[in-house]
C-alpha cells in the first residue's frame, strides 16, 4: 500500500538514483505538462513530505507527485526494459547517465518554484516519518474536532501525514479501539499516534509492510484486507466497514470483540447531524 512509509522508500531510492545528477532526459506524458522538459535540469535532492514525493531542481523549481492507490515509481539501469505496466501508464520519465527512473499511474503531478511549496504541502500536518514530526501538534490538530471518528481522523492528512488505511486499522485494532470512536473518547490518543509512527517506522527500509512480526502470508496483519477470517487474537470474524464522507469513504477493518465500542458509536458525528444509529455496512 502506498503510504508514508512507501513514499519515505521511493524517495530515498530515487535520491540515490538522481540527487547531484543532470536530467538527459526529463519528459511528462501528461496534457496540462506535454511540453514541459526538464532536460538539462539537475536535481539536488528527492524527499518525502507525507504521502507527496518532492523532487528538487537546482533551477529553484519542484516536480511534486502522488501515488495515490495505484501509482509508482520504478528505477531502472539504461537499457533495462521497464516492467512496471504499459507504456500508456508512463505519466514521467527521468533519466540520468546512471539511472531511468520511470514514474506509472502517477497522480497530482505539479511543478512549482521550490519557495512556493507550500502550495502543495503546507496544509499538511506534521509528517509522521518526516524531520518535523512533533506529536503535541498533531494531537493538537486531532483534538480540535473532538467529535470527528477517529478512523477519519487518523488518515486526515491536515492532522498528522503519511498514516493511511492500513496503519490506521492496524493501530485502532491494536489498542483496542473502534473506528467509530470518537476523538474525544479514545482512552489514550497519544498511545494510539504513537503506535501507528512505530508501526510505520518498523517497515521503513523494505517494501513489506508487516505489523504482526510473523511472516506467513495471510498472518502478516492482525485486520488489514482480513474480512471473514478469525481474529488472530480472539478467533471473532473480522468485520468490514465503510467509514468517512461520501465522497471519501474507505473500507474499514476491524475486531467486534477486541475493539469493542466502550462508548455510544454516531457515524454522523462528523456532520454534527442529530443521532440517529445506523448499521455499519459489512461485506
Amino acid at each position: 500500500m502506498p503510504e508514508g512509509d512507501t513514499v519515505w522508500l521511493a524517495a530515498q531510492r530515487m535520491n540515490t538514483a538522481l540527487a547531484g545528477g543532470t536530467l538527459r532526459r526529463g519528459e511528462f506524458r501528461l496534457p496540462q505538462l506535454a511540453t514541459l522538459d526538464l532536460t538539462g535540469s539537475e536535481v539536488t535532492e528527492v524527499l518525502p513530505r507525507g504521502k507527496h514525493l518532492l523532487i528538487r531542481l537546482a533551477d529553484g523549481r519542484t516536480l511534486r507527485t502522488h501515488f495515490r492507490m495505484d501509482g509508482s515509481w520504478h528505477i531502472y539501469r539504461p537499457g533495462a526494459p521497464w516492467r512496471g505496466g504499459p507504456a500508456y501508464d508512463v505519466r514521467v520519465v527521468l533519466v540520468t547517465d546512471d539511472y531511468e527512473c520511470v514514474g506509472y499511474r502517477l497522480h497530482d503531478v505539479e511543478i512549482v518554484p521550490t519557495a512556493e511549496e507550500d502550495r502543495l504541502v503546507g496544509h499538511l500536518g506534521p509528517d509522521v516519518l518526516g524531520p518535523d514530526w512533533d506529536l503535541d501538534e498533531a494531537l493538537r490538530r486531532l483534538r480540535e474536532h473532538p467529535d470527528e471518528q477517529i478512523g477519519v481522523a487518523l488518515v486526515d492528512q491536515r492532522n498528522l501525514a503519511g498514516i493511511g488505511n492500513l496503519y490506521k486499522v492496524e493501530s485502532l485494532f491494536v489498542l483496542g479501539v473502534h473506528p467509530w470512536t470518537r476523538v474525544a473518547d479514545v482512552p489514550d490518543l497519544a498511545a494510539l499516534v504513537q503506535k501507528a509512527r512505530a508501526l510505520m517506522r518498523a517497515n521503513l527500509h523494505h517494501p513489506e509492510q508487516n505489523t504482526t512480526g510473523d511472516p506467513r502470508r495471510g498472518r502478516d496483519h492482525w485486520v488489514f484486507g482480513r474480512r471473514g477470517k478469525p481474529c488472530l487474537r480472539c478467533g471473532s470474524r473480522i468485520l468490514l466497514g465503510e467509514q468517512g464522507p461520501p465522497t471519501q469513504e474507505r473500507v474499514t477493518w476491524w475486531c467486534p470483540r477486541c475493539q469493542a465500542a466502550r462508548s455510544p458509536i454516531d457515524p454522523q458525528a462528523r456532520t454534527g447531524e442529530p443521532h440517529r444509529p445506523q448499521p455499519v455496512t459489512l461485506y
